[in-house]
C-alpha cells in the first residue's frame, strides 16, 4: 500500500515550504492553522485527514525557542491524528553549535532538542548542513543530513575562476571545505582564530598561501558576520585577489547586516534555509527547495539518497 505524501509548513518555513511543495509536485503546501490564545500559546491544527499518510512537517528553528516548540506541537497532533509515519523536516537545526561540553557546567543543547523531538512522536529528520555532523548520532530515528554542496558547487562552476582556492574561516571548518576543495583540484587555507567569548573574535592568522588567489570562503552559517568580514578583510591583506564567502544559513543577528556590507567580501552566497530579514547588495540567496523536495521523494518512496551528496559527485569525476 503506497500511503499519500503530504507536507505542511511551521510559521517559520512558509516561505520554503510552498517552493518545496511545487518542486514536489504538489501545487501548494497541506492546510494547517497554528493558533495562539491570547497569552502566545501555540495550538497546530491540521485541516484535512492525514490517517494514514506519512506527514512531512518543514519548520526550520531560527528564533529557535518558539519555532522549535510549534514543532513539537505539529508532530504531537500529527501523531494523535493517526498519520502513517511524520518526518520533520528542519532546513536549519538550532542549537546545533551546543554540541559538547567544552566547558564546565554547560547544557548540550543540541543532544536535548534531539531528545524531545524524538519524544514528541518524529518518526525521522531531514536537515541540512549541521553545525557538527556528529548530531547525527543524538537521534535514535533516522537522520538524512543533506549537504549544501550540491547547490554550492554548480554556482562555484559558473563563476569560472582561474585561481580558485577554498578557505575555512575557523579549523572547525577544514573537513568541510575540504571535500569542495578536493572536488576542485584546488588548494585550501585556513583563518585560525582564538575567541575570548562567543561572537567575539580575539585574534586570528591565515595558514596558508593566498597571494594573487580567488579566496572562496566555507562555512554551514553566518551569525553576526564578524568571522566572515575579520577573515576576508585579512585575506585580502595577504594579498588575495578577491573573496567570497559561501554559507548555508543566513542567522545573520546583531550587527550582521552592516558588518557583511562594510566588509571587503565580494558577496555572501546563502541558501533560503531561514527567511532574510532584510535585503543587501551584496547578499545573494541560493534555494534549497528542489534538494529538499527530491529528499521527501526519496524518503517517501524508499529510495536512497546517496546521489544528493558530494562524495557521490567525487567518485564521478
Amino acid at each position: 500500500m503506497q500511503h499519500l505524501a503530504k507536507i505542511f509548513s511551521g510559521t517559520g518555513s512558509q516561505y520554503l515550504t510552498e517552493k518545496i511543495s511545487q518542486q514536489f509536485g504538489h501545487p501548494s503546501s497541506g492546510k494547517i492553522s497554528i493558533q495562539r490564545f491570547s497569552d502566545g500559546e501555540i495550538q497546530p491544527v491540521f485541516n484535512e485527514s492525514i490517517r494514514g499518510d506519512m506527514v512531512f512537517l518543514v519548520q526550520s528553528t531560527c528564533a529557535p525557542a518558539e519555532n522549535l516548540l510549534e514543532l513539537m506541537l505539529m508532530i504531537d497532533a500529527a501523531r494523535r491524528a493517526s498519520a502513517y509515519k511524520v518526518v520533520a523536516v528542519i532546513p536549519y537545526y538550532g542549537y546545533a553549535r551546543q554540541d559538547r561540553k567544552d566547558r564546565p557546567r554547560v547544557a548540550i543543547g543540541s543532544k536535548l532538542i534531539a531528545n524531545m523531538l524524538v519524544s514528541a512522536g518524529a518518526d525521522r529528520i531531514i536537515t541540512m548542513d549541521l553545525h557538527a555532523p556528529q548530531i547525527q548520532g543524538f537521534f535514535d530515528i533516522p537522520v538524512d543530513h543533506l549537504d549544501s554542496s550540491a547547490i554550492f558547487i554548480p554556482y562555484i562552476e559558473q563563476l569560472k575562476m582561474e585561481n580558485l582556492t577554498f578557505a575555512a574561516p575557523d579549523v572547525g571548518s577544514a573537513n568541510r571545505v575540504r571535500e569542495i576543495a578536493s572536488y576542485f583540484n584546488s588548494e585550501m587555507v585556513i583563518c585560525d582564530k582564538h575567541r575570548k567569548r562567543a561572537n567575539e573574535i580575539a585574534s586570528m592568522v591565515v595558514i596558508g598561501d593566498v597571494t594573487g588567489k580567488d579566496i572562496v570562503l566555507i562555512d554551514d552559517l553566518v551569525d553576526t558576520g564578524g568571522t566572515l568580514a575579520k577573515s576576508a578583510g585579512l585575506l585580502k591583506e595577504k594579498g588575495a585577489k578577491s573573496v567570497r564567502a559561501l554559507c548555508t544559513h543566513p542567522v545573520l543577528s546583531g550587527n550582521a547586516y552592516k558588518n557583511i556590507e562594510n566588509s571587503v567580501l565580494e558577496e555572501l552566497v546563502v541558501c533560503d534555509t531561514i527567511p532574510l530579514k532584510h535585503t543587501s547588495p551584496k547578499i545573494k540567496v541560493l534555494s534549497v527547495a528542489e534538494l529538499f523536495a527530491v529528499a521527501i521523494r526519496n524518503a517517501h518512496e524508499n529510495r536512497s539518497i546517496t546521489g544528493l551528496f558530494i562524495h557521490s559527485q567525487l567518485r564521478g569525476k
